[in-house]
């Protein structure tokens, strides 16, 4: 389902606790700037600020796709996370959030992301995966899923 380059066993995280949608950027900027030394996490966290206040970035059906554009990279950065206890996130449908792929792009991937975002976002629109990767026990199981979708 997921390109092997943009998301790896490494970057999928199960049963994460988290209270709010604040310390949820604030960990994926943190972990995205642990993975990668050039990236700065100040700099994610912040651009994942002014994309969230443009409009949630919640799909709906507990999907979030955060995201945001950053200097000093070249690649697309992503991270996959199953919280425990589905998140407030401001959504549309009113439903919280508990599947989350944040994206970080670099500063001129304009078209491109657009298109990625897109891909993303159908790739996350079927309930019953949705389900399975609700019901996915660790990082491994989610890997499995993600990497097996058609």
């Amino acid at each position: 389902m997921l390109d092997r380059d943009l998301i790896s066993p490494g970057r999928i995280f199960a049963n994460v606790r988290i209270n709010s949608k604040k310390r949820l950027l604030q960990l994926i900027a943190t972990t995205l700037a642990k993975k990668n030394k050039e990236l700065n996490s100040r700099e994610i966290f912040e651009s994942f600020c002014d994309r969230e206040n443009l409009g949630s970035t919640a799909l709906g059906n507990g999907v979030a796709i955060p995201h945001g554009r950053i200097s000093g990279t070249d690649e697309v950065e992503a991270l996959f996370l199953q919280l425990v206890q589905p998140l407030s996130y401001e959504t549309d449908d009113g439903q919280p959030v508990d599947l989350i792929f944040a994206l970080v792009v670099p500063q001129d991937y304009t078209e491109d992301h657009a298109k990625l975002l897109s891909s993303t976002a159908e790739r996350f629109s079927d309930a019953d995966f949705l389900e399975q990767l609700r019901s996915a026990e660790d990082a491994n199981e989610i890997w499995q899923l993600l990497s097996n979708a058609q």
